[in-house]
């Protein structure tokens, strides 16, 4: 399933459509066909199925018609016209999840994503999704619902007949009316194998990116004296030797996750970090008295951007990581594998870059502190194998 169509990144302020406050997807840069383009390539490759983004689009024209200010599940002109008609895709099309209904789990609540037609009904809801040329309700369980429409002739048979010729096409496709059992014999010898691990750590240490490092910071070997904040020490002891303060060190190596604002009123919204790209005072206040005593490595691990410009004159060498794990990082660290991680998106310079930024335009803030594609790769590390 390739997702989500029409592309998830322009959203207003850059908040998440998952919630009310995000609901509003922008184009300010006239970006929007620059967004198409992976999804033009996944449906030429035989993408078998496409999920719709929350986003409603604002202020969105293509070819001199404006575009209608809903939710691109609920889009007519978005999943037919452009999709199923212009892109030619005739697969099958899932909608998010929590389209009709409200969502209730562990005692909190999240709106139904039905942005732009909050008013309707969940039968209205239903109807105007099919009618937008979706196939299937993703994290919806009320078929008694759709019977009913069918029954009362609000849908016709025939399109419903549309959608299950498209995902029956799917199953048959993948021979699950003639072999539906996984080999449990089988999964159990390859799920989790020590082969596919160990190709799983070596893509994770490849993936690190070097944005920054002085001369004879790295390799860490055997003798040097480690001091760690937010890493393993088990990571690291048969590679270094790991020391319990700064003072004692050669080396501080500090691995701190991208900032963000807490929030937690709405269910899901905990998992969605949100708000400032900026790390509090404190941080950089701790890792300027770390690097009076010590040369500070700092990793950090970019599930967001985030502003390092305050960080960068207090660190020896910086590293971008994306879950990138305490041994798969150790690898890097000691040179016995070659980062070869480029930046997939800029590191802007100062949240004031962010907001002059449009938002539907990939980088294009001013003068980033590491531009789109940066990474040191092999020239950034001192002695580590190629």
């Amino acid at each position: 399933m390739t997702k989500h169509f029409p592309g998830g990144g322009p959203q207003k302020d850059g908040e998440d459509p998952h919630f009310p406050y995000g609901r509003e997807q922008v184009y300010p840069g006239c970006k929007f066909e620059e967004h198409l383009a992976p999804f033009r390539d996944t449906i030429n490759a035989g993408t078998s199925a496409i999920m719709p983004y929350y986003g409603m689009p604002i202020g969105l024209s293509r070819n001199g018609e404006a575009i209608e200010e809903v939710g691109f599940g609920f889009n007519l002109q978005i999943i037919t016209g452009l999709l199923r008609e212009e892109l030619s895709y005739g697969g099958v099309v899932c909608t998010d999840f929590g389209l009709l209904h409200d969502s209730h789990v562990f005692g909190m609540t999240l709106p139904a994503r039905a942005w732009g037609v909050e008013h309707l009904s969940a039968e209205e809801r239903m109807i105007k999704v099919i009618e937008a040329g979706c196939d299937q309700f993703g994290g919806e369980s009320c078929p008694e619902i759709l019977v009913e429409l069918v029954r009362s002739g609000r849908i016709a048979t025939e399109r419903v007949d549309e959608s299950v010729r498209r995902l029956l096409r799917v199953k048959f496709e993948l021979s699950l009316f003639e072999d539906r059992y996984v080999d449990e014999d089988a999964a159990e010898v390859l799920v989790g194998n020590a082969s596919f691990r160990e190709e799983g750590l070596k893509a994770q240490s490849r993936s690190v990116v070097v944005l920054k490092s002085s001369k004879g910071i790295f390799p860490v070997q055997a003798s040097t004296r480690v001091y760690l904040e937010g890493m393993s020490p088990e990571a690291m002891r048969s590679s270094a030797s790991v020391v319990p303060t700064p003072e004692e060190a050669d080396l501080a190596i500090v691995r701190l996750d991208a900032p963000f604002e807490s929030r937690n009123d709405l269910f899901l919204e905990a998992m969605f970090p949100a708000g400032s790209l900026e790390f509090d005072q404190a941080v950089v206040t701790h890792l300027e008295k770390l690097a009076a005593h010590v040369p500070v490595v700092l990793v950090v691990n970019l599930d967001r951007p985030a502003i390092l410009t305050p960080l960068e004159p207090h660190c020896s060498a910086i590293m971008a990581t994306f879950g990138v794990s305490d041994e798969a990082l150790t690898r890097v660290l000691t040179g016995n594998t070659v980062p070869e991680g480029r930046l997939p998106f800029e590191l802007p310079r100062s949240t004031q870059a962010v907001l002059e930024a449009h938002s539907d335009v990939p980088g294009g803030s001013a003068d980033p502190l590491y531009p789109y594609g940066h990474g040191h790769g092999l020239a950034g590390l001192d002695g580590v194998k190629s």
